[in-house]
């Protein structure tokens, strides 16, 4: 334990050396490197890297049970791939450090891939059950890659005042992917009551483009923020280091433990959404309308709260953090409030039995589109709130790598304090494979959003500054 206090406290020392108070701008590159570096530039590419991974993900899965008649298979392997992310997010900020964000990117991307094929497998053959939970437990290992990279460049690229900003540019195109993977199952499947052969190879045919497009990104030690200032560089120290490194980082900001609840509500949420009410009620093609609804609603609530609230400088950053509580607080309140109304007029018995689903073209289909909207709304601004308290605490990539990594394996979006959210997905998709009563998970969801708000209040009180200080800014 000497050895490793030892090290801990050469790490402490190195990073507050290593830090300006003051840093010196650069000059911009100059021809077509002036706008590939730039890092609006590289936030976009990044977004399209998950419009085609993620996004084309959150589509299949917005289409209830991988838009399988039978949801139980996509259940189970949705509970390993949450399982997977959620051990594998406690380590991924270090492979990220080690290999870099573009490769991790890479690595992470082919899990969607897989993943994708094998419910083309299963649409073809479907006694393959065991492929789906195969490939859904490797997509853990590589989503928690992708997501730590993703969090880690997200929250690096921007000056203080422009994170909320950059935040919701990042939402807004990786939540076109869900958009337009939900359009495209809707249209390829109008008059059909299951998913065709040809909606997985077109999802499959995004995925693997989404494989190569890291590889057009720039290093982020080349990227010049607005303010003329470089990106910190993430160091590659060996594993030892790195392990030390997540030791200090909940050493230094124990705070982040209060973000854990908050992190775990935001995946947890996918299961009643997207099982028990889109994929429980409705049918194959009100599902991919549903879809194609909610991930539009995710856009304009990323850019609501990213841009019109906490990235206001009018306001002070300290005030803007309590507005963005407040408003998903409430938010919170007025979705589950309306959800639970429509929960009441059903039961899982009576919703796997060859009961009515409801059509786009009933009387009663704009009515209950609208809580998959206002759902939509709400999960994205939890998912911009969660990056920007994380951006609040730390400019500095490698510690957001910690931070994104650490947080995902706890929750596992997609998308934030991947490893928090994992546990929780994990934790809801299991209870939807044992089959517990729909009101219990809607529930359960309920609250824990609820309680995660009531744990980060502190977090934001004692924590959010107006600016962060030189300390924070490594490890």
């Amino acid at each position: 334990m000497s050895e490793a206090q030892a090290e801990v406290d050469k790490l402490g020392s190195n990073s507050k050396e290593s830090v300006s108070p003051h840093a010196e701008p650069f000059d911009r590159p100059t021809g077509w490197r002036r706008y590939h570096y730039h890092p609006v530039t590289q936030v976009s590419m990044l977004g399209f890297v998950c419009f085609m991974g993620p996004g084309i993900f959150v589509a299949l899965t917005g289409l209830g049970g991988g838009g399988q008649v039978n949801s139980r298979v996509q259940a189970n392997a949705s509970a390993i791939l949450y399982a997977t992310f959620a051990f594998s997010g406690l380590f991924s900020g270090s492979i990220n450090n080690v290999l870099g964000p573009r490769r991790t990117l890479i690595l992470g991307t082919l899990g969607y891939s897989l993943y994708v094929a094998s419910f083309l497998v299963i649409n073809i053959h479907p006694d393959a059950g065991a492929f789906v939970v195969a490939a859904g437990a490797i997509l853990g290992i590589c989503a928690a890659l992708l997501w730590t990279a993703q969090g880690s460049l997200m929250m690096a690229y921007p000056t203080e005042a422009q994170k909320g900003m950059f935040i919701s540019i990042f939402w807004t195109i990786f939540n076109l992917g869900g958009v337009m993977g939900s359009a495209v199952a809707y249209g390829t499947n109008f008059k059909s009551t299951v998913i065709s052969n040809g909606t997985y190879v077109g999802f499959l045919i995004l995925t693997l483009i989404g494989v190569f497009l890291p590889l057009f990104m720039a290093n982020p030690d080349k990227v010049i923020r607005t303010d003329g200032t470089h990106v910190n560089q993430v160091c590659h120290p060996s594993w030892k280091t790195e392990l030390f490194r997540l030791y200090v980082a909940l050493k230094t900001d124990p705070w982040i433990i209060l973000l854990f609840p908050m992190f775990s509500a935001s995946n947890y949420c996918y299961t009643w959404e997207y099982n028990n009410y889109n994929g429980a009620i409705f049918t194959i093609r009100a599902r991919g309308l549903n879809s194609l609804m909610s991930y539009t609603s995710q856009i304009f609530g990323s850019v609501f709260l990213g841009y019109f609230i906490l990235d206001q400088k009018r306001v002070r950053r300290r005030v803007r953090a309590f507005y963005g509580w407040i408003l998903v607080f409430l938010m919170a309140f007025v979705a589950h409030v309306w959800a639970y109304f429509y929960q009441k007029t059903y039961t899982r018995a009576e919703a796997t039995k060859d009961a009515y689903k409801i059509d786009i073209m009933d009387e009663t289909y704009a009515a209950h589109v609208w809580v998959m909207m206002v759902h939509g709304f709400l999960d994205s601004m939890l998912q911009t709130y969660a990056y920007w308290l994380m951006g609040a605490m730390s400019n500095d990539p490698a510690k957001l790598a910690v931070f994104t990594g650490f947080c995902a394996s706890i929750l596992i979006k997609h998308h934030t304090d991947k490893s928090l959210q994992s546990v929780g997905a994990a934790g809801a998709w299991s209870t939807d494979a044992v089959g517990i009563p729909y009101m219990n998970i809607f529930l359960s969801t309920w609250c824990l959003m609820v309680a995660g708000m009531i744990f980060a209040a502190p977090m934001v009180y004692l924590r959010v500054t107006d600016r962060t200080d030189v300390e924070d800014e490594t490890l």
